[in-house]
């Protein structure tokens, strides 16, 4: 087994631009942890072969939790299931909930974190500038995320910053500028996104309504140029489309979730993978507490075809730097596959979107931007 996922459906306010399932109340929280917990006792049989590699705290915002809360459920899961000698255990927090004003209160959330076995943090700063802070309504600003950083840093070496371009109103400069502040703090690794434009999110009600201007693809592609240049230029990795980091310092998580490795997913909305079926629970935090605590697994799940598979394979494999086996395809689903991705890919390669090397197919620098538009093209439909 390679990790567990917990989902924390909580944040403080909802950002305009995110689809993710959260609520903004806390009520029902004590009871939703007690059903993490709990659905982690149900699900142990699913992988008791394995050791989880590991864990990692996604959302919402899982910095909503206090020290105690997070302790018991990483407790949950070294009860239940082998853990690894040196797992990566991973949380998602926001700079607002890391600021020197709640470290002010007592010792450092830090060395709190660090005490009950988190040894890698993801930190949600998306943008250190005003504006873009308050278009996609961040519950931080742009102060906390610098403070966060600078006191993070002192306890941690293993720190992801999130980062988004492609805002409305983002110049080239300003966004050069947020990635060479991230770089400042001596972070290993980076995480960075387009901005999408969501269903029934508020940013598409203020794109539509005129209040904030379109999405610029030409600007989102631009700024992704600028991005990877500068942090290959600054001994990143460009290790998956969204994803930099120093060497060492891939998300053991991520990486696994590419390469195909089983995961389980723990929590409303959370989706899992045992290889050859995906599960996903119900996107709603009253009917997955009230199914737990009834001993029911409230999750619908899918057989992958050999079809699927070889999609997801695809899709995954040029998103990172190690690309598409085409030995791979042809001992997994068959030399019908080989030939017919060969085939598909032919058109890019002529374009210079795509080449072959040792047998293995990648997108060029060229392509990265239109990596996932490009695989799409070289699915296969079940027949």
């Amino acid at each position: 087994m390679s990790g567990i996922y917990i989902h924390i459906p909580f944040c403080k306010q909802a950002c305009h631009y995110c689809d993710f399932h959260f609520s903004t109340t806390l009520k029902k929280k004590e009871e939703l942890i007690k059903a993490l917990a709990r659905e982690l006792e149900l699900r142990k049989d699913e992988f008791k072969h394995s050791f989880v590699e590991t864990i990692y705290f996604g959302g919402g915002t899982p910095s909503v939790l206090n020290i105690e809360e997070l302790q018991f459920l990483i407790e949950s899961v070294y009860k239940h299931y082998q853990v690894s000698d040196f797992p990566e255990i991973t949380l998602e927090a926001n700079p607002d909930d890391l600021s020197t004003e709640i470290l002010a209160k007592g010792d450092s959330i830090f060395k709190a974190y660090k005490g009950i076995g988190v040894n890698r943090l993801s930190i949600g700063v998306q943008s250190f500038f005003e504006a873009d802070l308050k278009l996609m309504n961040r519950a931080h600003n742009g102060q906390e995320a610098k403070d966060c950083l600078s006191e993070a840093v002192k306890y941690f070496d293993n720190i992801s910053v999130d980062l988004i371009y492609g805002i409305p109103g983002l110049s080239n400069e300003r966004w050069k500028a947020n990635i060479d502040l991230a770089m400042s703090y001596n972070v290993p690794h980076i995480s960075s996104y387009a901005l999408t434009v969501e269903p029934k999110t508020a940013l598409e009600s203020f794109i539509k309504k005129g209040i904030v201007d379109d999405l610029d693809d030409d600007q989102a592609q631009a700024q992704f140029q600028i991005l990877v240049d500068t942090l290959e230029a600054n001994d990143f990795v460009h290790y998956e489309l969204s994803n930099f980091g120093r060497e060492g310092f891939f998300s053991r998580n991520n990486s696994a979730y590419w390469q195909g490795k089983p995961y389980l997913g723990i929590g409303p909305s959370a989706h899992s993978f045992n290889g050859h079926q995906r599960s996903w629970n119900v996107r709603n935090n009253s009917k997955y507490t009230k199914a737990i605590e009834a001993n029911e697994l409230p999750l619908e799940a899918e057989v992958l075809s050999v079809t699927d598979k070889y999609n997801e394979y695809v899709m995954t494999g040029l998103r990172t730097i190690w690309g598409v086996s085409l030995d791979k395809v042809t001992s997994d689903f068959g030399s019908q596959y080989r030939k017919y991705l060969i085939k598909q890919a032919t058109p890019f390669i002529n374009q210079h979107l795509l080449y072959i090397k040792d047998e293995k197919l990648y997108v060029t620098k060229k392509g990265k931007f239109l990596s996932d538009g490009i695989a799409s093209d070289l699915f296969k439909l079940n027949l």
